[in-house]
This record gives C-alpha cells, structure tokens and sequence, in this order.
C-alpha cells in the first residue's frame, strides 16, 4: 500500500491541507465491507462506505493531495447531530447523516456582494455557515445560522474573521467575535452575555463547556507573547483569568485536551494547566500534530518520530514512524484516519499503539479531506462516527496545460471511522 508522507501542525493551519512529502509501504492491512441488512454508521463496521451522493455545481480532481476541490473557492463540511453538510461559494447541501438522503440546498443571501463561506459547523438543530467578504471590503466575518431541518436562515451574527459559532443549538448561539465572545438569544438576537477579550483579534479553542481566549498586547498575528489565558464558560459566560508563568506563557496556543493547553514555540511544545496556568511538561524540538480528545493524548511529531503522549502528564504511551504519521489527518479512541491519494485512493486506520493498519475502505478516488481550523467542523467533526470526503468518480478535460481537469462526477463519500 502507498502512503503519502504530510506535513507538520502548522502546515495544518493553512485553508488547504498539503502533506505530501514522500512514500513509506505499510503492512498488516485489514479490509472491511459493508454489510447490506445494517442501516446507520454504528452498526457498519469502520471503512464502510456508509452512503455516496453527488455533490452540486462544479469541481475539479487536482493532482496530488489537494483531491476533489470545488471550482468557486476551498470547500467546508460538518457532520453532527443527524445532518452532513458541505459548503461552497455561497450553496450549502445538507443530507441526513445515517443515509445521505438530500435534506435541503440554500444558497446564502443578506451578506456583502463577493462574500464567501469560510467554515461551516453543525449543532443540534443549527448549521452555522461562516461568510467573509472579499478583500478590501470594510465588512468583516459574518456567522449565518441555517435551519438543520429546513435550511431557512434565521439569524447573522458579526463575527471575527476567524471565529464564528463554537457552540449553539436552536434556543442560542455563542459566538467568537473580533473583541468579545458573546452568547445570543436566536430568537430574538437579544444578547445574553458578553465577555471582552481585548481589541484584538485573539487565538481561541474549544475544549468541552468552555472556550480559552489568548490575552496578547497585539493579539494572535503580532509578536507579542500570551500574557494570560481567559476561561469562558459556554453555558453561563463565567470566567476566569489565568495568569501566565513569569514572563508569559511560551509560544502560541495551538490546543487544549483534557484540560491542558499547549502551547508550541521553536523550543518545543509546553503543557499548562487549564485550572490555574501552571507549567505541567515541555517537550523540546516537537510539534502538535494529532490529538486524541477522548482518550486525553496529544500526538507529538519530531524529526523522525511521532509520540504520543498522555496530556496531563506528559507520559509517552505511543511512538509511530514519521513516514506513517505524515498520511494522518485525524485521531479518535487510538485510531488514526490515514488517507492514499489519486485515482485509487482509499481511506484506512492505523491504531497507534499497535503500530498497525486495522480498516481500509474501498477505492476512493482523488479523495479530498475538509478542513476547519477551529477543530469544530471538517471532515471528522466532535461527536460523530462518520468522516466526510469529496471524491471525483469520473475525470473529464483540462482546461489548459496548467489547469485541472474538471470533475464530470463529484461526490460526497461518508465513511464509518
């Protein structure tokens, strides 16, 4: 089997997920197939092809790991709570989760000329679509809240141009804006609470019932360092401040699991407690690259190797190749999803621990894996057993000696993981 070789964490930052980097050969493949008499994910067993329906307006295969894109600008998926969505452009399709069959297909008005979505995330009962305007507009991020059921837009929310709706359901929604998180009433769009965090745009993550708000002087794309660290409930707006360790807390926030945020420097990765700010372990010379929310692990990646390590403690409880590490783009319960690319692309899981290859899925071609910053949305989305992919089933012309070729089949594939 081919595996593609991918990038480190902060490559995973970009809109598009590039991370081929080389070749490794991997053994100890298990197959699984659907079985025809079983309906729904939970009782497929992992690499089933849960349901394939084709997706709407135009898409291109592009070589390499970029896969089956759409034409009108990067594409956006969720899956969660009974529906899977996928956004491009302005069009959003939903479809019900367990069966693929087509639910809805809006596309999004009351937004600024040119905008387009930048993020979509599902809730119980609420599809939030993330609009950003195009460049040079004075309008900044908006945050659509859609119907699950029925894809009729019920609410804008100004929003910071990488925030959005972190947390929501059909009374209320919590917003991420550019100088507050702030919970609305959607109804009535009638503010229940408010927290400042500061006049910049700050780095964020979720992480349970609460939201951790960098406190920065020039906030996340200035030099400055974290000075402290804000705490946010998401049901109540209770918060707490926690300060940072003299000088300030080492790098940059790029997670929290188990209650511990990291923080990632060119030194190396630093653990803080989420209760009071205090240093719990640093590693040096590694990156975040996968984390497992539900078994509280954080999957390092270094030179040659990618570890895992228990949150809280910093305990190593696995060790993989780096050439395997590359080709994974998402953990849960010590499996990682791991993606082959091209026209006989597949989708497989490794178990970590074990070191082994233990599903892979039938063909899937040009697969393409959706990406969301902010962890809330993609292809694997919190609280879901289905990984969503767009996959191109019939290749037509290019365009021109540099252009792709042009989709004739585009489809969203959802896989049991």
């Amino acid at each position: 089997m081919k595996v593609a070789r991918g990038p480190t964490a902060w490559a995973r930052r970009a809109l598009l997920v590039i991370v081929l980097l080389g070749a490794a050969i991997i053994p100890g493949r298990a197959s699984s197939q659907p079985e025809h008499d079983c309906h729904g994910s939970r009782c497929r067993p992992a690499g089933s092809i849960l349901w394939t329906r084709g997706l709407p307006g135009s898409w291109l295969a592009e070589p390499g790991v970029t896969g089956t894109v759409s034409s009108q600008g990067p594409g956006y998926a969720a899956a969660g709570n009974g529906v899977a969505v996928v956004g491009f452009g302005v069009t959003v399709a939903a479809f019900q989760a367990s069966t693929g069959h087509a639910l809805w297909q809006v596309a999004i008005t009351g937004v600024p000329a040119g905008s387009l979505i930048v993020g979509v995330r599902a809730f119980p009962g609420i599809v939030a679509v993330g609009m950003q305007p195009q460049a040079g507009q004075p309008a900044a991020r908006e945050e659509v809240m859609l119907s699950a059921a029925t894809g009729r837009q019920l609410r804008i929310y100004p929003a910071a141009a990488y925030g959005g709706a972190i947390a929501a359901n059909s009374a209320r929604t919590v917003i991420v804006g550019t100088h507050a998180v702030t919970a609305y009433a959607n109804r009535t769009g009638r503010i229940l609470w408010r927290r400042s965090t500061g006049p910049w745009d700050e780095a964020w993550r979720v992480e349970g019932q609460y939201v951790f708000v960098t406190q920065t002087r020039h906030g996340y794309l200035g030099s400055s360092p974290v000075r402290a660290l804000l705490r946010i409930s998401l049901p109540s707006g209770t918060e707490r401040r926690l300060r940072a360790p003299r000088p300030a807390f080492a790098g940059d926030l790029s997670g929290v699991v188990d209650g511990v945020a990291l923080f990632a420097s060119p030194d190396g990765v630093w653990a803080y407690s989420g209760q009071d700010g205090q240093l719990l372990w640093h590693r040096s010379a590694a990156v975040p690259e996968l984390t497992d929310v539900g078994q509280g692990v954080v999957y390092l990646a270094t030179r040659d190797t990618l570890t895992g390590v228990n949150a809280a403690t910093g305990a190593v409880v696995s060790t993989a190749s780096k050439s395997v590490s590359g080709s994974l783009y998402w953990v849960s319960d010590g499996i990682a999803l791991g993606l082959d690319q091209g026209a006989l692309g597949e989708a497989w899981g490794y178990k970590l621990a074990s070191r082994k290859i233990v599903w892979s899925s039938t063909s899937l071609p040009w697969p393409h894996f959706f990406i969301d910053l902010s962890g809330l949305g993609g292809s694997a989305s919190p609280g879901s057993d289905i990984v969503l992919l767009a996959t191109c089933a019939d290749v037509g012309a290019a365009a021109g000696p540099l252009a792709a070729p042009t989709c004739l089949r585009p489809d969203l594939v959802a896989v049991t993981a």
